[in-house]
């Protein structure tokens, strides 16, 4: 791989923009919760050489790269093996307690889409892995092994929003009694037999299934309900978060949290807000931000792309 030509991030410029005021400061303290192959911390390293970088993943192919690409800033650049619902360790380890600004860059990064053996993309054949950290934990093949069709059914369902959940449920407990189904290939094969040819029209049969078999995998919804007060916990006043979400189950999640993060909790009908009642945070975008146009015909994966963004007001009561 040339790390030199790896892809751009999505909405980079807007996300930096965004970061700006937290970080123009000597000695800012900037976390990137979702490192992969660095190209945020990167970007952020060059544009405020002011600025330290911590990055976290779980993924250890991701941290290699990442560090390669960013050893010229030599200890500006730091390097956390850690799930993001690790980021309060992850922060104090480095010897800080609070930090200036954080950016969670969610769901599959283009290392795993990229790399057929890791078993993410359903478009190739490969292992159903789908491990974000491949050194640990269940595999997709063990998922589909393993999990009755109830449990088949509630996770298409669920994470994947599918509506033949129940149908594809079936058809998995029934391939899997003929032979194990160890290969995306295969899978893919499952669901599109599956699959009415009416709906087949509308878009792959299995990208819901993908996605929700990965999210499973990596407990990705609980990881971040988990992460997100922990990292809100930890931004300083004047201190801002960044999140980028890909699905609409992970925005929901990140909407409810920096909703209430920025609401008076001042019971109804008070006649004057009391201090330690004043939000925490204030919201830096309305509603969630798209990547631009020219930018989704540019990178197709930006298409999905959510982007929302707080500022901390005041320290917590």
């Amino acid at each position: 791989m040339d790390i030199e030509r790896i892809h751009t991030p999505v909405m980079l410029e807007r996300t930096l923009e965004l970061l700006a005021p937290a970080l123009e400061r000597e000695g800012a303290v900037y976390v990137d919760a979702t490192l992969g192959m660095g190209g945020h911390s990167r970007a952020v390293l060059e544009r405020f050489p002011k600025a330290i970088a911590i990055g976290l993943d779980r993924d250890t192919d991701a941290i290699a790269i990442a560090k390669e690409r960013l050893a010229a800033f030599g200890d500006r650049a730091r390097f956390v093996h850690t799930v993001y619902d690790g980021i309060a360790d992850a922060v104090r380890g480095e010897g800080f307690a609070e930090v200036d600004a954080i950016l969670f860059d969610l769901g599959v990064s283009s290392l795993q889409l990229d790399r057929a053996e890791r078993g993410f993309a359903y478009a190739k054949d490969a292992p159903l892995d789908m491990r974000m950290d491949s050194t640990r934990g269940r595999t997709a093949a063990d998922v589909i092994a393993e999990y009755s069709e109830d449990d088949l059914r509630r996770i298409f369902r669920d994470y994947g929003e599918e509506k033949l959940a129940a149908r594809y449920a079936r058809a998995i407990v029934r391939a899997r009694a003929e032979s194990p189904i160890t290969r995306s290939g295969r899978l893919v094969e499952v669901l599109h037999d599956a699959t009415p040819a009416a709906v087949q029209r509308a878009g792959h049969p299995a990208k819901r299934v993908f996605q929700a078999l990965r999210i499973e995998v990596n407990e990705e919804l609980s990881v971040l309900e988990r992460a997100m007060p922990a990292a809100l916990d930890l931004v300083a006043v004047g201190g801002r978060i960044v999140v980028l979400s890909y699905q609409s189950l992970e925005d929901r999640l990140v909407k409810r949290v920096l909703a209430a993060a920025s609401t008076s909790t001042a019971p109804a009908g008070l006649p004057m807000e009391l201090p330690e009642h004043r939000p925490q945070f204030r919201l830096l975008v309305r509603g969630a931000e798209l990547a631009s146009e020219s930018e989704q015909a540019e990178n197709p994966r930006a298409k999905p792309v959510r982007l929302r963004a707080a500022e901390r007001v005041r320290r917590p009561s």
